[in-house]
């Protein structure tokens, strides 16, 4: 953590398996606010792991460690509380929701995270003006918002839609699992200016990346190398670049 930056996550000797297969073997991570931190690492990693566990997917046991966001047990919530908490996730492979357009699933999501945290619920005007800007900011045609959750969308529009959440919902924690895969150049760019505009002194990012590129655009301020379900190595920006050079192996 750099700085005097207030830890945000901070994650203490997390092990967890799925079955009998043990995927993270002892993952100690913090983060503090306003703090933009990348993981990287070969496949079979563990990487998408550690983001299905800090937001509570189903199936993965927890042996050992500790989660807390903000001071607080994260492991002891369940997932839509943690989404209370500020906590959010933008998948690898967003799912498709028939029959729920956009609109009405994001205003859901966000009027339920108003009532967990005794806020008044946003009404429809209010919301909409909200959401069209926000889609305007990321380039996104007013009709996707009209269609159902990611069906029929290409890759890139499902991870720009992924970014429309991230900036409607607000989170204080976003754990990105490989937003930048399967994008072109200037869906990249699109969404790297998605992340920056989300960056604040009191939010914090960690990105799950195979590949440098998006970190071009997304200047972390740490980057670790997770192998066979530990982080082996940390270091800044250049650690990145070494990766894409060497190979993992090396590096690590």
């Amino acid at each position: 953590m750099s700085g005097n930056n207030k830890a945000m996550l901070v994650v203490k000797g997390l092990h967890a398996r799925v079955g009998d297969v043990e995927i993270l073997k002892g993952i100690d991570l913090e983060i503090g606010a306003g703090e933009t931190h990348a993981i990287m690492g070969p496949n079979g990693a563990g990487k998408s792991t550690l983001a299905n566990v800090l937001c509570g997917r189903p199936g993965y046991e927890i042996t050992a460690g500790e989660v807390s966001l903000n001071g607080k047990d994260l492991l002891a919530l369940a997932p839509h509380e943690r989404a209370g908490e500020g906590l959010f996730l933008g998948f690898q492979y967003p799912v498709e929701i028939p029959g729920v357009s956009n609109m009405n699933f994001l205003r859901t999501a966000l009027n339920s995270l108003k009532k967990y945290r005794g806020e008044e619920e946003m009404d429809a005007a209010s919301f909409l003006k909200m959401l069209r800007a926000a889609a305007a900011d990321l380039k996104m045609a007013p009709e996707m918002l009209k269609r159902a959750v990611n069906q029929d969308f290409s890759g890139g529009e499902k991870k720009r839609n992924e970014m429309l959440q991230m900036a409607v919902l607000d989170p204080i924690m976003a754990v990105l699992d490989e937003t930048d895969s399967g994008l072109d150049i200037d869906a990249l760019k699109i969404v790297a200016d998605g992340i920056n505009a989300f960056r604040g002194p009191e939010k914090a990012v960690l990105l799950i990346t195979h590949y440098q590129r998006l970190l071009d655009y997304v200047v972390p301020d740490q980057v670790h190398v997770m192998i066979d379900g530990r982080i082996v190595r940390s270091g800044d920006k250049e650690l990145a670049k070494e990766l894409e050079e060497k190979g993992y192996a090396e590096v690590a």
